[in-house]
């Protein structure tokens, strides 16, 4: 009989327990990659598809890196290269695949239900490397960065400043299950968090001890901070029906002077960056940077999640 895959296809959907392993795994891959050592080959025998609609270079190349470096082989699916765009359905276009693949991750930047089609079926896992909604894999990397930095997520302290994108939801969704974690998501009016992640991520907050707020004025920042993030303010396959919204989003740029008032607090960003935007040179090329560890971790998580949703790692 053929084993039931796992799916990863919002933050939402996996227990505290599922939530902490995967973190914990992916900072053991971390772990291994520094010692100089291969990952375990759990996927050996495997075949993982990749399908990007949208431009990726991180998410991409880590969980192509993550699969082939686990076992696995690796086919990669282009905007063009299904016949989703001849008119196939999304729930067809996940039947057929499941009959051929061991695992599909897939970055839409469309509406989250696709990934709920593709998974309708129990032969393939399907991973969502982005939807419009949402980003899981996004903060299992962020998490892992955490992690690595203090040691223990628990108690960590972030102030997240822009645009209540996917990246910001899926960590809204992820830190608040944290214990004593602080989550201060700050955002231009109009640009903040869905009212059901802002719901939902109180509701896991007031189960965990943590503390999570939402605000459109920096003066609501918290006075001390563990870590400064922020993330490109254009997202990827979005567009802003304001057309001035850039003075909108200027006093939520990180720079030398919001940093200053964080002298302990590293800076994330998931990237790509535009320099002179959401951050400055100074800040995002500085000393206190993780951004670019942060990039690297994404392989590791992607590891973590891979091994979890085909080799039932636990």
């Amino acid at each position: 009989m053929r084993e039931k895959r796992r799916h990863l296809l919002s933050i939402a959907d996996l227990t505290d327990a599922e939530l902490f392993h995967l973190v914990r795994m992916a900072r053991g891959y971390a772990a291994t990659a520094a010692a100089g050592s291969a990952y375990e080959k759990v996927l050996a025998g495997r075949v993982i598809g990749t399908y990007f609609r949208k431009t990726s270079t991180r998410t991409r190349t880590a969980f192509s890196s993550a699969a082939l470096r686990l076992g696995a082989e690796v086919i990669a699916y282009g905007p063009g290269d299904l016949q989703e765009n001849t008119g196939e359905t999304v729930e067809d276009t996940g039947r057929v695949l499941s009959r051929m693949l061991d695992g599909l991750v897939a970055r839409t930047a469309g509406p989250d239900r696709e990934f709920a089609a593709y998974a309708a079926q129990d032969r393939m896992a399907v991973i969502n490397a982005m939807s419009e909604g949402e980003h899981p894999t996004q903060a299992l990397a962020d998490l892992t960065t955490v992690l690595r930095v203090r040691g223990e997520v628990d108690g960590a302290k972030v102030l997240y400043v822009g645009e209540g994108n996917n990246s910001a939801v899926a960590l809204a969704l992820a830190l608040t299950r944290f214990k004593g974690t602080e989550l201060y998501v700050i955002t231009p009016p109009g640009y903040g968090l869905p009212a059901e992640t802002q719901q939902r991520a109180k509701s896991y907050a007031e189960a965990s001890g943590s503390t999570f707020v939402c605000a459109h004025d920096l003066a609501r920042a918290p006075k001390s901070t563990d870590f400064v993030y922020t993330t490109r303010w254009q997202t990827t396959g979005t567009s802003k029906a304001d057309p001035d919204w850039r003075t909108v989003f200027d006093p939520f740029r990180v720079d030398a002077a919001l940093m200053a008032r964080y002298p302990d607090a590293r800076f994330l960003h998931d990237l790509p960056a535009h320099r002179g935007e959401e951050v400055t040179a100074e800040v995002l090329d500085g000393r206190v940077s993780a951004a670019f560890d942060q990039a690297e971790n994404k392989m590791h998580s992607a590891a973590a999640v891979l091994a979890w949703c085909l080799a039932g790692a636990s």
